[in-house]
């Protein structure tokens, strides 16, 4: 017997993208995650473009996560100038990271994955039964993208961030006025997290190689060295030397390898299993209070990895604003040399590599980009082959669904795109 399983376009997740299994005799024999949407080359047509261009530019790869292609770029113009943050910049930066981990994470908890959890096609259908619920997940995403436009001068693609520091500080009042709503979307992060552990989560248990940026005094996210499950830990420097990309023929994406051809895995679960003792506290005792301290192994429970970022987010966000004043120059004198820097910032699907090398006028002569989905797809890939033969006797539909809900549980971003879909299933 062969059996082909095919989803030509992916429902609920951002970009183009299907999935193919073939099975023969009842194994399976062969599986691709599938990425045709077109290659958009941001790293050749950033060669050439003077540095303080390329954060608005990378920006536009992801609506969802600009600030996060803004952050490690900026961070890696920094380190081949030799440009020391200042400690409100710094602030500021995790501040707007904040907003993006927020309205992030509560789109794809709420909106892309808990209508699998649920037994609901989409987030309307789920607003059928559970208006409150939905209603709730728009008004916190809606906080995140606050946080954005004021820092940032608008919610999508801000542009206030450049090398250096910031084109202008944001108004004292402006954030402080935005504290009594984060505030009340904290409180509903504690209630989501509550929530998303009483989910029917599918049994799978893999033993990955986790990856994700680790500092030792906080929850990493604008800065750190690489910390490996497996490996131990690495500069940002070193990452090309131990994570390697391949191009593969099914797909216009790349797929990372460790430099041991081993796939591996990025994003909430592997920095919630990698830096736990990091968290704040509240987010440490919601935790120990519903009983998902790491390590967590399942990848579909990457959804309540989210959720607890999401109470740490709010809360540091918190924090933040109350600490915010700024005293000092907005931004850093730029002493142009040629040079290289390479930086990792945490975007919310996973760690985001970027590096450049300047010629002595601050133009791009070499640009090195590398997402986190680019980086998770050879694991998505390794996950189907243990599911394959689990849906292999399921009805039609449920195969499809499991197959797809593994896929959605990752967060992946392949663009901004969302495609209906369409399953084609032939037994011969």
């Amino acid at each position: 017997m062969v059996k082909t399983i095919e989803v030509p376009a992916l429902a609920r997740v951002e970009g183009e993208g299907g999935l193919y299994i073939s099975y023969e005799d009842g194994k399976p024999n062969e599986i691709k995650v599938n990425i045709y949407e077109p290659p958009r080359f941001f790293e050749a047509f950033l060669e050439g473009r003077y540095l303080q261009e390329v954060p608005d530019i990378t920006a536009r790869i992801c609506g969802i996560c600009p600030v996060a292609y803004q952050m490690s770029a900026v961070r890696a113009f920094e380190k081949a100038l030799d440009i020391e943050m200042t400690a409100q910049t710094r602030l500021l930066r995790n501040l707007l990271y904040c907003g993006e981990w927020i309205e992030s994470h509560v789109l794809h908890i709420y909106m892309l994955q808990a209508p699998d959890l649920t037994g609901h096609e989409s987030a309307i259908s789920l607003a059928e039964v559970a208006p409150e619920r939905v209603t709730t997940a728009l008004r916190m995403k809606k906080i995140g993208n606050q946080i954005l436009k004021a820092i940032g001068g608008r919610s999508v693609h801000p542009v206030n961030a450049c090398v250096g520091g910031w084109y202008r500080w944001p108004e004292v009042k402006e954030l402080h006025a935005l504290v009594p709503e984060i505030e009340w979307g904290l409180e509903q992060a504690i209630e989501t997290v509550h929530w998303a552990v009483t989910l029917p989560y599918p049994e799978l248990e893999v033993d990955y190689e986790y990856v994700a940026l680790h500092h030792p005094a906080e929850y990493a996210v604008l800065e750190g060295d690489i910390l490996s499950s497996h490996t131990g830990m690495i500069t940002e420097e070193d990452f090309e030397t131990h994570y390697l990309e391949k191009h593969m023929e099914h797909s216009n994406a790349l797929h990372s390898y460790t430099n041991e051809n081993q796939p591996y895995f990025v994003g909430p679960l592997a920095r919630y299993n990698l830096n736990f003792e990091q968290l704040g506290a509240l987010a440490k005792r919601i935790a120990a209070e519903v009983g998902v301290e790491p390590p967590l192994h399942n990848p579909y429970k990457g959804l309540i990895a989210r959720a607890i970022e999401t109470i740490e987010s709010f809360d540091r966000a918190i924090r933040l604003i109350e600490d915010y004043n700024p005293a000092e120059p907005n931004t850093q004198p730029i002493k142009m040399r040629a040079g290289e820097g390479a930086a990792a910032t945490e975007a919310p699907r996973g760690l985001l590599y970027h590096r450049y090398r300047i010629n002595e006028s601050g133009f791009v002569e070499n640009a090195r980009i590398v997402p986190p989905t680019a980086q998770n797809l050879a694991r998505m890939e390794a996950d189907l082959w243990q599911l394959a033969p689990i849906v292999y006797e399921l009805p039609h539909e449920e195969a499809t669904l499991t197959c797809e809900h593994l896929l959605r549980a990752y967060d992946p971003c392949i663009s901004c795109a969302t495609h209906f879909l369409t399953l084609t299933i032939e037994d011969k």
